[in-house]
């Protein structure tokens, strides 16, 4: 008996498919509420392309406190910032922005996200260094330390630019919408939403698929057993939350292209959003993070135009809602 136990493959863990439904029943939920076939599927396309830049913004936050057990609450610093450093990028391109092609506006919109990474990246190396470096392990720090760097990042942008609302419009080719009958879907919905899925989906293969990402993992759950290996676990936590600061930067333009305007308290509004999409996801985890953003625009497109006085409030419930039912998030894969 023991031999043939000790040959029996390890069993296979279940797969948890409930919260992947919820999107799916929310959709399907609301097209007799909301009447009209292709008003629905325009709401549906809108909640995806907004839920994919909610992802991108909080993949990074997820990242960062899920392996670094850091709680950064001056990831909107990092969205700012990877905004305005786009609008210095389209200044120079403000010819290429307007041509008429899609190639050329890409063209400008590819060095903007860029840089705008880029800088994000080194801001977050400064703020990993010294602010977050002395404190680790001590998340009521960490909240106080990245609270005031946030507040010392918006008012820096204040010095710099000042208190006026910058236009950042899209690029010409972005402009307007695919047209399909009744259904009109905005062209740059279309693109966020498959950068979404693209960072999505390279952020699952290095997490699961590659060496650098079992080292991560591994350095979470046992740190000293992987210095004793020979490796430098501080240097793989630095290079996750540059990597998370980047793709809040990221983050920062596609949202300011879709507002179509950056201005330095911008970080204000989308703190609380990205937090509530980790928390609702589970800590942690960036499948749950994905699912959670879905839901969050979801909720908001929909409740917004079923119940517009509902809407401010909307992302609140659905949180309430959400951890009534698992109070540790969708996937939650820390007991923190």
């Amino acid at each position: 008996m023991t031999d043939l136990a000790a040959t029996d493959p390890l069993p296979k863990p279940k797969r948890d498919i409930a919260p992947i439904l919820l999107p799916i029943a929310l959709a399907l939920v609301t097209i007799p509420l909301i009447g009209s076939p292709s008003t629905w599927l325009t709401l549906t396309a809108a909640s995806l392309a907004m839920g994919m830049m909610i992802f991108i913004m909080a993949s990074g936050l997820t990242l960062v406190f899920g392996l670094m057990d850091v709680l950064n609450f001056g990831h909107g610093a990092f969205i700012a910032v990877g905004a305005y450093i786009a609008t210095l990028v389209f200044a120079p391109f403000a010819a290429s922005v307007q041509a008429d092609s899609l190639w050329v506006n890409l063209a400008a919109l590819a060095p903007a996200a860029l840089l705008s990474m880029a800088v994000s990246g080194a801001l977050g190396l400064v703020v990993e260094r010294v602010l977050i470096l002395p404190v680790y392990g001590q998340h009521l720090k960490q909240i106080l330390m990245t609270t005031g760097g946030l507040i010392v990042a918006e008012q820096t942008l204040y010095a710099l630019w000042g208190p006026q609302i910058i236009p950042m419009p899209l690029p010409t080719s972005l402009r307007g919408s695919f047209i399909f009958g009744d259904v009109a879907i905005a062209k740059y919905r279309v693109l966020a939403t498959l950068i979404g899925l693209a960072v999505f989906i390279a952020i699952q293969l290095v997490l699961n698929r590659t060496k650098l990402g079992l080292l991560i993992r591994a350095g979470v759950e046992n740190r000293e057993m992987v210095e004793a290996l020979g490796y430098r676990i501080r240097r793989l936590f630095l290079g996750v939350f540059m990597t998370g600061s980047a793709l809040a930067g990221l983050g920062g333009v596609m949202w300011a292209l879709y507002r179509e305007q950056v201005h330095a308290s911008m970080s204000d509004e989308l703190t609380v959003l990205i937090f509530v999409v980790v928390i609702i996801g589970g800590l942690g985890s960036i499948g749950g993070c994905f699912i959670g953003a879905i839901l969050v625009a979801m909720v908001a497109n929909y409740g917004g135009f079923l119940v517009p006085k509902l809407a401010l409030v909307s992302n609140i419930l659905l949180m309430v809602a959400i951890l009534m039912w698992r109070p540790r998030g969708l996937y939650a894969v820390t007991s923190r």
